[in-house]
């Protein structure tokens, strides 16, 4: 476990929260390691021995602190619980009770730091985190009472229980620590979170990067909360990036919206498991319209991944790097004239009173439509709707010679019948 400098731990006594900076107490009360870094802790066998059950049965052991010196050294108790699993503990997962033996009266309390489990007592009649002057030469010793509540994480295990101190007066390698076993017996896993970039690219007229974003839980139990996971962008330089990323959520695309700089997924529902298979979310990111940017950069998206409820700092945090290109906006093209091809026949609309020159075949049914009715026109045609051709052709002048026959023909039957009448006379 860290010590973060100025880390800020909720300790929960009763009803009560207090903030301690425990590597800033440590720094301030610690004098120099070589006359400090003295004592050494002793834990008893538990009572009764056997493993743990969820809301079952406390067990008990002794804690003994012994200073090998011949002055008095402060002590400031930190009992650490590191779980094999993946879920991180909320402040009743564990019970934990603290009563003096051969110490002075004593109050404990219950926090988390980084995440962590972890168990404080104190002199009953000074403040939260007050420490214990071990006697010179001399050693302190408390009863502890240890044991699972009933929510502990059915995806967590057996875990280490070490008694040390938060202001560094424990000596290098003197910090005593058991193994506690819980029943029933599980195989603990692990929660994996990961990254597949799918595709970047143009997509219309804008430049996407499309991504999974994957989790998946393995051994036995699952999550006694929900997952919630938060998605941050970053990117070198100062420039306006204008990120516009979108989930697929209910089978459409839709925005989502930054507060303080996370984007908040859909959560994952509570019971994620092993047998819930990989969890997936598609992603995808573009640049908007106000972004600076004004050549292919390399984004960082991050996903930070906790529980919804309870102990919710970070499980884990995992990165992607993939680059990402501005947005392009169309290109302007000039309207150009068609380009005849004299030898591509073009295709017209007919007219709605036909040429007799007219060959095209739409022209032809327009044709055949308007002559159709009339009864001193005779039309000709084929299957395929052309006409027979109706101008001068080659037969022109046989048609004039039987005119000119006819016209001949009918003058002289009309002279021999005005002679024949005349003889009749």
């Amino acid at each position: 476990m860290s010590v973060r400098t100025a880390a800020a731990i909720a300790v929960v006594a009763g009803v009560v929260t207090t903030l301690l900076p425990l590597s800033a107490t440590a720094a301030s009360a610690a004098p120099a390691a070589d006359d400090h870094a003295v004592l050494r802790t002793e834990m008893g066998t538990p009572v009764p021995s056997g493993p743990l059950t969820r809301g079952g049965a406390t067990e008990t052991f002794d804690l003994t602190v012994k200073n090998p010196t011949g002055k008095a050294v402060e002590y400031k108790p930190w009992m650490l619980l590191d779980p094999k699993g993946p879920s991180l503990l909320d402040d009743d997962d564990v019970v934990f009770k603290v009563e003096a033996v051969d110490a002075p009266a004593t109050k404990s309390s219950i926090g988390q730091q980084d995440g962590g489990w972890q168990g404080t007592f104190s002199p009953s009649a000074k403040d939260d985190y007050a420490g214990f002057d071990i006697p010179a030469n001399g050693k302190m010793t408390w009863k502890v009472t240890i044991g699972l509540g009933a929510n502990y994480p059915t995806n967590n295990g057996d875990f280490n229980l070490t008694a040390t101190s938060c202001n560094n007066s424990v000596a290098p390698g003197g910090s005593d620590s058991h193994l506690f076993k819980v029943d029933p017996q599980t195989k603990t896993g692990e929660l994996k979170t990961w990254f597949k970039q799918v595709s970047s690219g143009k997509d219309g007229q804008e430049q996407r990067a499309y991504l999974d974003l994957n989790h998946q839980a393995t051994g036995d139990g699952t999550f006694g909360t929900a997952l919630a996971t938060a998605l941050s962008l970053s990117h070198p330089g100062e420039q306006e990036a204008d990120f516009r990323l979108q989930a697929l959520i209910d089978g459409r695309w839709q925005d989502l919206e930054a507060k303080d700089s996370r984007y908040e997924l859909p959560r994952i529902a509570k019971g994620f498991g092993a047998a819930s298979g990989v969890h997936t979310q598609p992603l995808r990111l573009s640049l908007g319209k106000n972004s600076k940017l004004t050549k292919r950069t390399t984004i960082t998206m991050e996903a930070e991944v906790r529980q919804a409820e309870g102990n919710t700092w970070p499980l884990m945090t995992v990165p992607v790097k993939f680059p990402l290109v501005p947005i392009t906006e169309p290109t302007p093209t000039e309207p150009t004239e068609p380009t005849a091809n004299p030898t591509t026949p073009t295709t017209t609309t007919p007219s709605p009173t036909p040429t007799p020159s007219s060959t095209s075949s739409s022209a032809v049914q327009q044709a055949v439509a308007t002559t159709t009715g009339n009864s001193n026109v005779t039309t000709t045609g084929s299957s395929t709707g052309s006409l027979a051709a109706t101008g001068a052709g080659s037969s022109t002048g046989l048609y004039a010679g039987l005119a000119a026959a006819l016209v001949a023909l009918g003058a002289a039957a009309a002279w021999l019948g005005r002679r024949r009448r005349r003889t009749n006379a």
